[in-house]
């Protein structure tokens, strides 16, 4: 039994909370410049957050309109407990049910391995994003259940 929810929610209503995650992660954690991690575009996204059950946000990610998934963030102490694999299917779920015909992200490196178990394939050549070595990943969702 899973010991969190995860839920569809707006960055209206969730932004701070989302916001929070996303600093501790990318901006503590790894370094990404603050003016790197607030594209402006969070509006414009659907976005998932995971709760533990009381309630508490322990993690994060979004889906673009363009049907990019990005800033799938976990916290520290939540990583390892299929938070992040439970967020990533709630998104493949929205877009899915959004006509989306293929989804991308780009990837860390290190956690290409990740995405590959959801069917994931890696498409060109490594680049640096933020300081942090990245492939672009790309999953069909019409050859997908």
């Amino acid at each position: 039994m899973r010991e969190f929810k995860v839920i569809e929610t707006t960055w209206e209503d969730s932004s701070h909370e989302l916001a929070v995650i996303r600093r501790q992660v990318f901006v503590i954690e790894q370094n990404v410049p603050e003016d790197l991690e607030w594209d402006g575009i969070d509006p414009q996204c659907r976005h998932v957050v995971a709760r533990d059950f009381g309630g508490r946000p322990i993690g994060t990610a979004r889906l673009l309109p363009d049907g990019h998934i990005g800033r799938m963030a976990v916290l520290h102490s939540w990583r390892g407990k299929g938070v992040g694999g439970a967020m990533l299917e709630c998104l493949l779920t929205l877009a899915r049910q959004a006509g989306y015909a293929h989804v991308m992200l780009n990837a860390q490196t290190q956690a290409m391995p990740f995405y590959a178990k959801y069917g994931f394939q890696s498409e060109g050549d490594a680049f640096m994003d933020a300081g942090i070595p990245h492939r672009a990943m790309r999953l069909n969702l019409s050859t997908v259940s």
